[in-house]
């Protein structure tokens, strides 16, 4: 499987808080049949200051001690961008790492905050596609507003977004609203992929393994294959290319 939203560069955000807890995590991953995973750090600025470079070298360190253990994946880095006044001059400075491409476009991992869909988000939808860049929402079936009023996700979906379920979400480990909601989404056809979203062994450790059986039970293996092999696979293959 390959994993495209997981918290795992040490120490750089609120993901895995030491080179320890990373391997561990790392662990657990190999264990559960993922091969690759991208990176994806916060980029949120005033609570998350990773730049680029900042993001790359922590990406290093992490390949460093992943090699030195032993542990069997393949690693690369993007960044988790929080929507916010500092996302379009970001944009416009090159300033963002990407999950890849899709249809040649660039894709974004893009979050909301939990509580809200904030006003203008819409507009900045459409001018990300305007750069040729295609937002993938992360996991939306966690969104508050979203619980409330899931007709609320339709324009974004329309406006051409890709969109991404957390696998603990799935297996019913964030609250059963995000269970239903994701379950929901999940039989709609809204999802592109799912991921881990992990950050921690305690807090959240990764559940691929569970969300590909959970996913093959409601709708068929090759349903779980797409969502955490193949169209993953599609997105990050200019990265490990």
């Amino acid at each position: 499987m390959i994993d495209l939203h997981a918290h795992l560069i040490p120490g750089i955000d609120d993901g895995a808080s030491d080179a320890q807890e990373s391997l561990a995590l790392l662990r657990l991953a190999h264990q559960q049949g993922v091969t690759r995973i991208v990176c994806t750090p916060h980029w949120y600025p005033g609570r998350f200051d990773n730049d680029r470079l900042k993001i790359l070298a922590g990406l290093g360190h992490l390949q460093s001690l992943c090699a030195a253990e032993q542990i069997n994946i393949e690693l690369r880095s993007a960044c988790e961008a929080r929507v916010c006044a500092e996302l379009l001059p970001a944009v416009e400075k090159a300033q963002l790492l990407f999950l890849g491409e899709l249809n040649g476009n660039k894709v974004l991992l893009l979050e909301f905050p939990h509580s809200h869909i904030p006003p203008g988000a819409d507009r900045l939808i459409r001018w990300l596609m305007k750069q040729s860049i295609v937002p993938m929402i992360a996991h939306p079936e966690r969104n508050r507003d979203l619980q409330a009023n899931p007709e609320l996700i339709r324009p974004f979906k329309q406006a051409g977004c890709l969109f991404q379920l957390t696998a603990a979400a799935l297996v019913g480990e964030m609250g059963e609203t995000a269970q239903i909601l994701g379950e929901r989404w999940l039989k709609d056809g809204l999802f592109d992929i799912i991921a881990s979203d992990t950050h921690s062994v305690k807090r959240r450790p990764p559940r691929m393994q569970q969300a590909f059986s959970h996913t093959a039970q409601l709708l068929g293996e090759e349903t779980a294959e797409r969502l955490m092999v193949t169209t993953p696979g599609a997105i990050c293959h200019s990265l490990f290319s």
